[in-house]
């Protein structure tokens, strides 16, 4: 994620800002610029992004609601932005606690969104484009199923994504990760998982990649429901850990993919936030090269995948220490053996292809 500043006063402003805290200017993002801009108010609902003077824009509908600080053009036809225009389902925002977890999943949506453009992947709304489009079904479980233990499946179905807004309640989603044995469970992580079932079908399925995915990640053509049984009959293979990038990436060829592409945008967002803040990884006592790191490139720009591995995993090491001394776990819990590199790395390629 990108740094930002208010153009009016130099203060440090954050991506889901929406008011600069020292001078007061509405914030507003503008996704085909990748800028944050203090705007000043035009005539009726007009806005002047003080970052694109020329470029005269409308707060996106959904900032009534408090869950999106985005701009639309004022020429655009479009009440919402690029990230909303992708909603096919709200929850009833009737209910307050609706309201919350809506927030909380717009922004992890955002993000998302944010991390998608800047990797230039092709990404359209399914009512611009009703055969390879993307959409979004927030789904909150009525009063009396959620009584009846009835659940609502969170996933991904030929471009829809639908998810549990219940994964926005930290209580839950502890629960959650508890019951499932997961070292790491976060909205950002549920949509990056998600929307990487979506790019299987638009960028390898039935496409020039398919050969070599199946030699990576396996045949996609067995059984998913029997695989999924399994798993949860069983558990991982007992060498998951060499093959694997999670206990949960061994259930299946689809699943192996969608948690490998959800990590590398992990890596991708994390490392370009360190290349942002100027951070270095550089050890006092030892010299070995492998525990330094000095990011001086755009990570989102960055062709060569073993650059941005000889970046991510100094940092890895740094931080997971950092957090150990507030007495937090590793804030990236996990070991990529060079079976998962090589699955990574076939990330890589497709996003650069």
């Amino acid at each position: 994620m990108k740094v930002f500043h208010c153009q009016h006063c130099g203060q440090m402003v954050y991506f889901a800002n929406t008011r600069c805290e020292r001078c007061g200017h509405r914030l507003g993002y503008l996704p085909d610029r990748v800028l944050l801009s203090a705007v000043v108010p035009l005539e009726g609902d007009r806005w002047n992004p003080l970052a694109a003077p020329d470029q005269p824009s409308r707060f996106c509908a959904n900032a009534l609601h408090d869950v999106c600080n985005w701009l639309v053009p004022d020429g655009s036809p479009d009440a919402f932005c690029r990230a909303c225009r992708l909603n096919r389902t709200i929850p009833d925002l009737g209910r307050w606690e609706n309201r919350v977890r809506w927030q909380r999943l717009e922004t992890a949506k955002h993000r998302l969104v944010y991390g998608l453009l800047r990797l230039g992947l092709p990404l359209a709304s399914r009512f611009d484009d009703p055969h390879a489009g993307l959409a979004f079904d927030f789904l909150a479980a009525p009063e009396e199923t959620i009584r009846d233990h009835a659940q609502i499946v969170t996933g991904h179905a030929a471009g829809l994504i639908t998810i549990d807004i219940v994964e926005a309640d930290d209580a839950e989603r502890e629960r959650h990760r508890q019951d499932m044995a997961e070292s790491y469970r976060t909205l950002l992580g549920h949509f990056r998982h998600e929307v990487g079932h979506y790019y299987w079908e638009r960028l390898v399925h039935a496409g020039p990649w398919l050969p070599a995915f199946r030699g990576l990640f396996g045949d996609e053509r067995q059984d998913y429901r029997a695989s999924l049984d399994a798993h949860y009959a069983q558990g991982p293979p007992a060498d998951w850990r060499q093959r694997f990038v999670s206990a949960y990436a061994s259930t299946h060829p689809w699943e192996d993919f969608a948690e490998t592409w959800a990590h590398y945008l992990h890596i991708v967002d994390t490392l370009e936030t360190a290349y942002e803040f100027g951070l270095r990884v550089r050890p006092r006592m030892g010299t070995d090269p492998a525990l330094t790191m000095d990011i001086d490139f755009d990570p989102c720009r960055q062709r060569d995948f073993d650059l941005l591995i000889r970046a991510w995993l100094p940092l890895t090491y740094g931080i997971n220490s950092l957090n150990h001394s507030m007495g937090l776990p590793d804030l990236y819990p996990f070991v990529l053996a060079p079976t998962v590199m090589g699955k990574l790395r076939f990330v890589h390629g497709l996003v650069y292809s």
